[in-house]
């Protein structure tokens, strides 16, 4: 039951892109076709995995040792590693999703997102298992974000702005306005 605690709170209550506003950049930038933002949720989910699955142990070790203020840095070089092993698969196997991502793959490595979750695991006490299910639950979460606000840039795009409106302020009065929209789930868990 804790673990879909667990999840519902990463989805809905504590969205990483809507409610703690981590990952705006990816959230701007790829959301403007439903693919893109698909194949960005789907990397972002695998880094964040792969990355928590890694960096749990890494803080044992680093506590064990009493250098924990090492964690951020040594969190990092995690999540970069794994970030170019999504890059090097996605371009051999996916090459018009890793042309669609453009430079928005490479910035998953800097993604406040990715590197939140994995101090969120620590801070929060997490298990290991508590920790993957975070880890995917954010994952989730983002590319919920991510699907929803492509959905509703698509109508964006139909409207007719004053000019002072057109490009990034109707996108970033819309992301409010989604923003808004998860805060109502605030209070449930």
């Amino acid at each position: 039951m804790s673990y879909i605690i667990i999840i519902v709170s990463c989805v809905f209550v504590n969205n990483i892109v809507l409610s703690q506003f981590m990952g705006i950049c990816p959230f701007l930038g790829v959301s403007k076709q439903i693919k893109s933002s698909v194949g960005m949720g789907a990397a972002v989910i695998f880094v964040m995995v792969c990355a928590s699955a890694c960096t749990y142990p890494v803080y044992k070790l680093l506590d064990k040792l009493e250098i924990t203020y090492l964690r951020t840095i040594a969190f990092i070089l995690v999540i970069a590693l794994f970030v170019q092993l999504v890059e090097m698969i996605l371009k051999k196997k996916v090459p018009p999703l890793y042309r669609a991502l453009g430079v928005y793959l490479p910035l998953i490595t800097t993604n406040c997102a990715v590197l939140g979750v994995t101090i969120d695991n620590i801070d929060s006490e997490y298990g290991f298992l508590q920790s993957l299910t975070n880890a995917f639950g954010t994952g989730v979460a983002f590319t919920l974000a991510l699907v929803l606000f492509s959905g509703v840039r698509a109508r964006i795009a139909d409207c007719d702005f004053p000019e002072a409106f057109s490009g990034a302020p109707s996108t970033l009065i819309a992301a409010a306005i989604v923003s808004l929209s998860f805060m109502g789930f605030s209070g449930i868990i």
